[in-house]
This record gives structure tokens, sequence and C-alpha cells, in this order.
């Protein structure tokens, strides 16, 4: 599984429009409102095989209201139970 943070920028207006619309496609069940430069952000998962640029643009961004996104890739994840892995 690959985890993505999705930020993204909406029209005026339309933030919550677009949030509601995000949290019904199987992309993302959860949906954050934050301050900042960007209105929204979301965690989504992905197969390891999946095409994420390609379910992003056809996914997200083709939502209406959605202005902008910034996508960052998760690499390893770093908890108090695992610790670094590769020492």
């Amino acid at each position: 599984m690959r985890n993505v943070l999705v930020f993204i920028k909406c029209e005026l207006g339309k933030t919550y429009d677009v949030a509601a619309e995000i949290v019904e496609t199987d992309l993302c069940p959860t949906v954050y409102s934050v301050s900042g430069e960007y209105d929204l952000f979301a965690l989504v998962r992905f197969d390891d095989d999946a095409d994420i640029g390609r379910e992003i643009c056809e996914g997200l961004q083709k939502i209406p209201g959605v202005k902008e996104t910034t996508t960052t890739i998760c690499f390893n994840p770093f908890t108090r139970d695992t610790g670094l892995k590769n020492k």
C-alpha cells in the first residue's frame, strides 16, 4: 500500500462541495479542511501497482471546484512502535 498526501486548493466558495465529492469517491474516505495555503488535505491510499498520477488526474483533479493539487508520495513511516528500521 502506498500513502499519498494531496493538498487541494479550491475555487472560492467551493471547499465544502469539493470535500463532499471527494469523500464519495473510492480514493479517499476522509478529507480535512485546513488553514493556510491550501483548503483541503487528503490522505489517499493506493495499491502498490496503482498509477498514482492517473488516479489523481482522473479522480481528484476533475472534481468541479478543484483549482489545484499538490501531491506528495510517502516513503517510510516512522512511528514510536517501529522506530528507524534501516539503522
